[in-house]
């Protein structure tokens, strides 16, 4: 897209920039408390929910069920936020989520399940009750690991929710860079590319890759 060029578009970029870097740290606290309402409402009206539902009112009873089980208390630590744009009105990002679940286990004592992903958004800008305001479009949680505090999650199948089958999770499925590198023995040798345009260092990264598929967990 054409980076923006008069004053007006540049403190209009500042300001979605503003907005949009606050939406995960807004979403982090709405989730941990438990304020469904609120949460939904950082989504754009007509989003999708599973295959066959959208809008808030299904993500809202959807995230109500979810969150009854498998966890009771959580807390989530936003870390760094890449966002580009697609146009004015459009953008996505990568965001870092390091996460805490108080999670009951039938039979046995309770358990601290620790996790470390990563969210794929898309963003979109609309009308909103003061004005134009930017929502969540998507979310594409992407897991490294989940484990009880006090069982670090060394090996394979990193997933280890209480109660489930080990599984592996989906965090390095989208950047091909992460199994090149362990495929190869050392430096690749080849010339050092150009640096990515500042609006597509995600894609650049991503060099095409679908998104994986993923087994929605509330997060």
């Amino acid at each position: 897209m054409t980076r923006p060029q008069t004053i007006e578009e540049r403190l209009d970029r500042l300001e979605s920039l503003d907005q949009i870097r606050q939406l995960p740290a807004k979403y982090a606290l709405t989730l941990d408390m438990r304020d469904i309402d609120a949460m939904v409402c950082l989504f754009a009206p007509d989003v999708r929910v599973g295959r066959d539902s959208s809008g808030r009112q299904a993500l809202r009873a959807y995230m109500d069920r979810t969150l009854r089980s498998p966890f009771t208390g959580t807390s989530h630590h936003i870390g760094g936020h890449i966002i580009e744009f697609d146009d004015a009105d459009h953008a996505h990002g990568l965001v870092y989520s390091k996460n805490e679940h108080e999670t009951p286990v039938e039979g046995g004592s309770d358990e601290w399940v620790i996790m470390q992903m990563m969210y794929i958004d898309d963003y979109v800008r609309g009308p909103g009750p003061d004005g134009p305001r930017w929502y969540f479009a998507r979310r594409l949680p992407l897991y490294w690991y989940a484990t009880d505090l006090n069982k670090p999650p060394v090996g394979e199948a990193k997933m280890r929710w209480p109660g489930t089958e080990w599984a592996d999770g989906n965090f390095h499925k989208l950047f091909p860079s992460y199994a090149e590198f362990w495929e190869r023995d050392d430096d690749h040798g080849g010339p050092v590319p150009e640096p990515a345009p500042l609006e597509k260092f995600i894609e650049t990264m991503r060099r095409g890759a679908a998104a994986p598929r993923v087994k929605v967990r509330a997060e």
